[in-house]
């Protein structure tokens, strides 16, 4: 009998007995357990957002309110009202309506991981697709944990802004970093933009890095912001402590309404496909 059939034959006769079957059968199992546990284990922290209703309240929490949160805003950030802030079909969604609520013109939400995971060293990758529409300020950001006006209020804590995007400049996505020494209000703060044409309509990973010795941004892994810590004092460089993350769209605003808002392009989303975070 040539070779190769002897072959077939062999695995005919194994597959007769129903205990080889149970054995391979363990064998494809553990392989594939495996290699789930593999994957998963590669993230210090993570969110997929890999089920249906109201962001997991063991990982959110939500600032409320519609004071203007300092910068004239036209929103007012709702407390676990689903029709603005919802998981579905793997993807949270961050949406905007045009209504009249506590005396506000726009409704929102501005998720905050605070008192349930803070950040430190390490690389955090959020997948995410921006609205459009003049006036949005959809952002990804952080702040530091357990920060207080007592500490200096802001900016002297420190704040971290991964992505910002302004619906009158599509497809432009902003990196910036604030502290008492650098920032908007004194029109020098560390900060860089990258043109990024289908932010709007496309989902794209937004990155930041951050060390005792840096702080980089990344769209798509390709690199457009580095600030250097070359041994800053601590009114330049707050960034040596846990910050937590924030998701929000802002509507108007200081920057955001710069150029008015477009009554018409309401309702907007900001979705988020994942978050992952690994500690360095």
């Amino acid at each position: 009998m040539p070779k190769g059939l002897k072959v077939l034959k062999s695995m005919k006769d194994m597959y007769k007995n129903p205990f080889n079957w149970l054995i391979l059968t363990i064998a494809l199992l553990a392989l594939l357990l495996g290699c789930k546990a593999s994957t998963e284990s590669i993230y210090t922290w993570q969110e997929e957002f890999d089920y249906e209703g109201l962001p997991d309240s063991s990982k959110w929490t939500y600032d409320v309110g519609g004071n203007g949160w300092g910068n004239k805003e036209l929103q007012y950030y709702t407390d676990t009202r689903i029709e603005n802030a919802f998981v579905s079909d793997g993807t949270l969604k961050i949406q905007v309506i045009r209504e009249n609520i506590e005396g506000m013109q726009y409704s929102s939400a501005r998720l905050v991981s605070r008192g349930r995971y803070d950040f430190g060293y390490g690389r955090i990758d959020i997948r995410a697709r921006v609205p459009e529409g003049k006036g949005t300020w959809p952002a990804l950001w952080m702040m530091p944990k357990d920060w207080k006006f007592e500490d200096g209020g802001w900016p002297t804590v420190g704040e971290i802004d991964i992505m910002e995007h302004v619906g009158f400049e599509p497809g432009v996505i902003h990196g910036s970093t604030h502290s008492e020494d650098f920032q908007w209000q004194k029109g020098n703060p560390k900060t860089a933009k990258i043109e990024v044409p289908t932010a709007t309509s496309e989902f794209h990973v937004y990155s930041m890095e951050r060390t005792a010795d840096y702080i980089r941004m990344y769209v798509d892994n390709e690199l457009y912001f580095e600030f250097l810590n070359e041994d800053l004092p601590l009114s330049s460089w707050p960034f040596n402590k846990p910050f937590y993350l924030i998701i929000n769209v802002a509507v108007g605003g200081l920057w955001g309404g710069q150029q008015g808002v477009d009554d018409t392009a309401f309702p907007q989303i900001l979705e988020v496909d994942y978050i992952r975070f690994q500690a360095f």
